[in-house]
């Protein structure tokens, strides 16, 4: 099995080739391959290689597949006494990416 720990928009993802995941929103057209270079931790088999802080070989090949929208988060405050209520909802722009290969 192999996998990596990668950092993504300052969120740390276990990945694995030929699977998708969302990440924080990166400026590339769909269809376009992204090289991610800020590998943590690599694992394949029995052989392990943990970077201090990265990882300088091993390089990450991802495609873009599209942009989406996560699921709305509502947000609500209320102060008590003053007859103030505040709604509002947010909803964070994501990218979907394909997991092409792991190289070294």
């Amino acid at each position: 099995m192999v996998y990596a720990v990668v950092d993504i928009g300052g969120n740390q993802m276990m990945i694995e080739p030929g699977k998708f995941y969302d990440v924080s929103y990166i400026s590339a057209n769909p269809g376009d391959i992204v090289n991610l270079n800020r590998v943590l931790f690599f694992a394949e088999s029995n052989e392990f290689k943990i970077g201090v802080p990265c990882l300088k070989d091993i390089i990450i090949r991802t495609k873009v597949l599209k942009h989406i929208k996560s699921k709305k988060l509502t947000v609500f405050k209320m102060k008590p006494k003053k007859n103030i209520r505040l709604k509002q909802g947010h909803r964070q722009t994501l990218t979907r990416v394909l997991v092409e290969g792991i190289f070294s």
